[in-house]
């Protein structure tokens, strides 16, 4: 049995802001480090032999405070497949500008649907294809070799890694929102079958 956890990173500056962020490499705010000491905290007592991150120092900065928070040293190994979706024109734009410039009702449309692409950007669904392609080629087998694998990482990114993992469909995806700081655990059994999965 193997167990997949995965946390969204704190809260970062443009989340502060509301703006988009993308792949913009962007920190963490005070209370994004507390959301990721938190998240730290409820891990205690769990074991993980790896972990991923993106290539964006807010999920980095996240996973360390977390393993520092549960006296782990354990390899870790970042990638671009899991960062964030790329908003295109839109990255670095606060919300409420963005929605005065192209209207409010096509920047949801964006932000949204599953494979509508923001100018110059990605679609949830090109998140989903690069994420889901590295979660098989590389992460998979640790989980079916019996490794517990911490993943921390964004919130399209593991969105993209959940509608997969639970049988979302694309239509409901698109409602569903990742909260920062919060340990999602999947416990798989030998076949890569979920046993059962929880918030912490």
């Amino acid at each position: 049995m193997a167990i997949l956890t995965f946390v969204r990173h704190g809260q970062s500056v443009y989340n502060f802001e509301n703006r988009f962020t993308g792949t913009l490499d962007i920190a963490l705010t005070p209370l994004g480090q507390q959301e990721a000491k938190l998240a730290g905290m409820k891990l205690i007592g769990y074991e993980f032999n790896i972990a991923y991150t993106s290539m964006l120092v807010r999920a980095q900065e996240s996973l360390e405070i977390i393993l520092k928070e549960i006296h782990l040293e354990i390899p870790i190994v970042k990638n671009g497949a899991l960062n964030e979706r790329m908003y295109g024109n839109l990255q670095g734009l606060n919300k409420a500008e963005t929605a005065q410039r192209y209207g409010a009702a096509q920047v949801e449309i964006w932000r949204r649907s599953y494979d509508i692409r923001p100018p110059g950007g990605e679609s949830l669904q090109d998140t989903y294809n690069r994420v889901i392609r590295y979660y098989k080629s590389v992460i998979a087998p640790e989980l079916q070799s019996g490794h517990n694998v911490l993943v921390v990482a964004h919130g399209n990114s593991l969105r993209a890694l959940m509608m997969y993992l639970e049988n979302i469909t694309p239509k409901d995806i698109v409602n569903v929102n990742i909260p920062t700081g919060l340990p999602r655990v999947y416990q798989f059994d030998g076949d890569l079958q979920i046993s059962f999965v929880k918030y912490l």
